[in-house]
């Protein structure tokens, strides 16, 4: 970074993100979406920032009153009561004076006058920070938009000679060509959308520092706007741990080789009611005992259903609970973006130091969270690699849409994502239904290829010894005779 930039703060850390830093100071930038989705509240947050300085900051405004853009901050706790306001709406006394002209186009005086206007009073207040909103309003008084262009050049060298840091900003519009200039003339573009994947916030541009690429999550809260960008996992040169999470019940640990390493990622799949989360919870349980902090992240059941299940088969997640060794959070449908939803884990690995994260189960979390499936599985894959490099253990419960047998291994495509793949599934035997569990991939380290019979009692998981002598369990039905191998990985 060069000694001429200096940045400062845009008012949202996750802008600053994004940004590498923050804005730069004596550049300008642009804000662009359609109504409705945030434009005016990033300006807001960046003059209030400004006045947390101690900063002299002006908002230029042309669609809203001083008084409704007082109230609209007010709404999300934004008070810029302290900024100096230059209104150039149609009801400002720019364009209500009554002025008679005589010898010249009126049009002409007008245009000079507005932008005379303009100018002297950032002479006199002389701010550090200044928001227009919109930038456009300044072509509703030029002829057309070469004039306009030469404007916004004038303008911005004006703005520049006096280090002032601007944000503009405007609704995109690909039929008017001015909106191609006055991107072409910012130094940033940060551009704001809002659909079926909720807010997303992007930066087209930043000269200087440069952007993170992609879009990320946003949101409008109470406390104003909430950025979250796309987790990055960090780089360590540590070598790999060789340290083991265990369930704590001998037959289950034998299966699986003595235990799963810690910084992998093990999925839990299974049809519905075989057991994936009270296998996942013994884990967290046995974790517990072995002095290590766990996070469950519960997207298909209520907490108040969690406890009741679990203390029911002797699990004791709420003494856990109590002792700060497990946090249980009940995730919210529709209410969060992949981005703040990995933003929570990171928070809770960041403040907490869990040591193991559940994700109970993958199709509530592409239900529950905003976003295509294939985006948020794709997101769920760069959780998990920044967990892991932070050191930390992850189990995630899939549910596979067969009630007896397995033919794949994870839904969705997911294996790719997984270091270890442990299932559960029901098969027909001596006429009743039982549960059978097994291992299908450990990446590091040996474990059983065979299959035990699991059980779950009001005493907790008991598994028996290694199933011989059956064939086609994978079908679902067992039986004695040649040896069929009917499981497809993905």
């Amino acid at each position: 970074m060069g000694s001429s930039v200096s940045p400062i703060s845009s008012g949202v850390d996750g802008v600053d993100d994004i940004l590498r830093g923050g804005l730069v100071t004596g550049r300008m930038y642009l804000v662009q979406g359609q109504p409705g989705t945030g434009k005016t509240l990033l300006g807001m947050h960046f003059l209030e920032e400004g006045l947390e300085k101690d900063e002299t900051v002006l908002f230029i405004h042309g669609e809203e009153s001083h008084e409704e853009l007082l109230a609209n901050g007010a709404a999300v706790d934004i008070d810029i009561s302290d900024a100096e306001f230059l209104d150039l709406g149609p009801d400002s006394e720019f364009f209500i004076e009554d002025y008679s002209y005589d010898l010249v186009d009126p049009s002409d005086i007008e245009r000079d006058r507005y932008t005379q206007d303009i100018h002297d009073a950032i002479r006199a207040i002389d701010p550090d920070r200044i928001v227009i909103d919109p930038i456009t309003q300044l072509r509703y008084v030029e002829a057309n938009d070469h004039q306009f262009r030469k404007r916004i050049l004038a303008f911005m060298r004006f703005l520049k000679q006096r280090d002032m840091t601007v944000l503009t900003t405007a609704t995109a519009s690909p039929e008017q060509t001015y909106d191609t200039e006055v991107r072409s003339l910012s130094d940033g573009i940060i551009e704001l959308t809002r659909g079926e994947g909720g807010r997303r916030i992007k930066a087209a541009k930043h000269r200087a520092l440069g952007q993170m690429q992609g879009d990320h999550g946003m949101e409008i809260r109470d406390d104003g706007v909430e950025v979250y960008p796309r987790l990055i996992p960090e780089q360590h040169d540590r070598p790999f741990e060789s340290e083991r999470v265990r369930f704590g019940i001998d037959e289950l640990d034998e299966l699986i080789g003595g235990g799963f390493d810690q910084r992998t990622v093990t999925f839990i799949s299974g049809p519905t009611g075989t057991g994936k989360t009270s296998t996942g919870t013994q884990l967290l349980c046995q974790a517990a005992e072995d002095g290590l902090q766990s996070a469950i992240y519960l997207f298909e059941e209520s907490i108040q259903t969690y406890d009741h299940r679990a203390e029911s088969i002797g699990m004791p997640v709420k003494k856990l609970r109590e002792d700060g060794s497990l946090s249980v959070t009940e995730v919210e449908p529709l209410t969060r973006s992949g981005e703040e939803f990995g933003h929570m884990v990171k928070q809770q690995v960041d403040r907490q130091g869990a040591d193991i994260v559940m994700i109970d189960g993958i199709d509530g979390y592409t239900i529950a969270l905003q976003g295509q499936e294939t985006e948020l599985v794709r997101k769920l894959h760069a959780l998990t690699r920044y967990l892991k490099s932070r050191g930390v253990t992850v189990l995630i419960t899939n549910e596979i849409s067969e009630m007896t047998g397995i033919s794949r291994a994870t839904s969705g495509n997911l294996s790719y994502i997984a270091d270890n793949l442990m299932f559960l599934s029901y098969v027909e035997m001596d006429g009743s239904l039982r549960k059978v569990i097994g291992v299908l991939k450990k990446r590091t380290g040996g474990f059983e290829h065979s299959l035990r019979e699991f059980e779950i009692t009001a005493d907790g998981i008991h598994v028996g010894e290694p199933l011989t002598g059956l064939y086609g369990i994978l079908q679902g039905s067992p039986r004695r005779g040649e040896i069929t191998d009917t499981f497809r990985d993905e």
